[in-house]
């Protein structure tokens, strides 16, 4: 019996530890990477010749990609979701983009039993009245829950059944909470950028995402919002079966696809070139549709599914796409959203003055100092809210020396917005990843100058011929 109680005793001591063995952990880590990095540019500062200096810089990063990914990978949790952030072509370092892209969807599993465990108290019934088969092993396992296949008693099709680690809620805000104090710290020391809002804006969105019961509301609302608003919806949605859902717990249509990371692999399995006309053809339908769904959800209604990373996106028959996972959602105010639309167009035109405006109606506060003002603030713009590159650019450096971001410092930036700036990263990584370099403003010019002109913001005769430019949808 006392064996039992000390037993008991010890694993409430070390639940009880753990958030600050990861705090003690987390620390330890990031200032090395930091001090490393900050070592180097002193090191790199007294090297001469540029090509050297590239190499050196090479080597600094996968160093440092190294120490990243075995942060995230052993701490996991709210590190995952980092890694899903960070690690993106046009973002990273090509050597932290290589890594951290292999940590999308490898959350360690939670064994069987503690998952029948938790869906057995949700449901109040046993797995076996519920459920005619199960699969034990999940079909992937992410930071706050892992998905199964299964299939209800008496039915013909296959569902997925999502369940919530145990636990994960405690761990993820303190992760957050460290990250908060070292974007805190981050901000007064080395990078202009109002980075403590976009962290606290991740600690509302995440605590969202442990109600399994926001996300099936979530889910059927853009369901019904696609599919009422097209002939055909641009992404499938998964429908959510009713009555079995809790707050732990969703079960959901299964989709058959592949996931868009494994699509070149899928594409070479099958023997087709992918630089062909058709796989490009294919590509371009692939960014076309998700352009056109995200288009229409952040300006028309504002609510629109806010974590389009790769993991979410399946690519099912005749390059269809379905986009999975509703636990992050945003609904945007509608001022934001018209200043958003607003922003859309100014940027679609190159018009540097309208972005200024539209910078101001966003709240978005800016110090400059450079001279061509104008032009760098349309470009900060561009390099935040559209998804082009511009000419010569194959990734963002924000810590680079011409870095727009280092001309135009942006003291404060709306929380709300940060989930439209997440989507649009998360578009432009796919694209540079599916090998398109786009503009989504251009794409998205018509469905911004709808939205102004229904909400009484733009005059007929402003309008550009809309119907002409509908059907000219995709253009380079």
């Amino acid at each position: 019996m006392h064996g039992f109680d000390f037993k008991d005793i010890q694993d409430k001591v070390s639940l009880r530890l753990r958030p600050w063995h990861r705090s003690f952990q987390f620390w330890v880590r990031a200032a090395d990477i930091y001090t490393g990095y900050k070592v180097f540019q002193l090191r790199v500062s007294f090297v001469k010749d540029a090509k050297k200096q590239e190499a050196l810089w090479e080597k600094q990063h996968e160093l440092a990609a190294d120490k990243i990914y075995s942060m995230c990978s052993d701490l996991g949790g709210f590190f995952l979701k980092i890694a899903q952030i960070v690690g993106k072509p046009d973002l990273a370092p090509a050597a932290w983009v290589k890594k951290l892209v292999t940590l999308c969807d490898q959350a360690p599993a939670t064994p069987f039993d503690a998952v029948q465990l938790v869906l057995e108290k949700e449901f109040g019934r046993s797995i076996g009245e519920i459920f005619e088969n199960f699969e034990v092993n999940p079909l992937g396992s992410a930071s706050i829950a892992q998905v199964h296949r299964a299939r209800l008693r008496g039915d013909k099709n296959d569902v997925v059944v999502k369940v919530q680690h145990p636990g994960v809620q405690d761990l993820m805000m303190t992760d957050i909470r460290n990250l908060q104090a070292f974007a805190l710290y981050m901000q007064k020391t080395d990078i202009k950028f109002d980075l403590y809002s976009v962290t606290k804006e991740m600690e509302k969105q995440i605590g969202y995402e442990f109600d399994f019961l926001r996300e099936a509301n979530a889910m059927e609302r853009v369901y019904r919002f696609l599919y009422e608003n097209n002939k055909k919806t641009p992404v499938l949605v998964p429908r959510v079966l009713q009555g079995l859902v809790t707050r732990r717990v969703l079960v959901m249509d299964y989709i058959d696809g592949i996931p868009i990371l494994n699509l070149g692999d899928e594409m070479a399995g099958r023997g087709i070139n992918p630089s062909s006309k058709m796989a490009t053809v294919a590509k371009q339908n692939i960014l076309k549709s998700l352009t056109l769904a995200y288009g229409q959800m952040i300006l028309k209604t504002g609510f629109f599914h806010a974590d389009p990373h790769p993991g979410n996106i399946l690519i099912c028959k005749g390059s269809e796409v379905a986009l999975l996972d509703y636990g992050q959602v945003k609904d945007l105010p509608d001022q934001l959203r018209l200043g958003y639309a607003n922003l859309v167009l100014a940027m679609a035109d190159n018009d540097s003055a309208k972005a200024i405006e539209c910078y101001r109606e966003l709240g978005i506060n800016t110090v400059s100092n450079c001279k061509n003002e104008q032009q760098e603030l349309l470009r900060l713009a561009q390099t935040m809210f559209d998804t082009k590159l511009p000419p010569g650019v194959v990734m963002l450096q924000p810590f680079a020396e011409d870095a727009s971001i280092k001309k135009i410092g942006v003291q404060s930036f709306p929380e709300e917005l940060f989930s439209i700036l997440r989507t649009i990263h998360l578009l432009r990584g796919l694209s540079v990843g599916l090998g398109i370099n786009y503009s989504c403003a251009e794409q998205w010019r018509p469905i911004a100058e709808d939205a102004l002109y229904n909400a009484g913001r733009l005059k007929g005769a402003d309008r550009t011929k809309v119907g002409k430019l509908r059907r000219y949808f995709w253009r380079y």
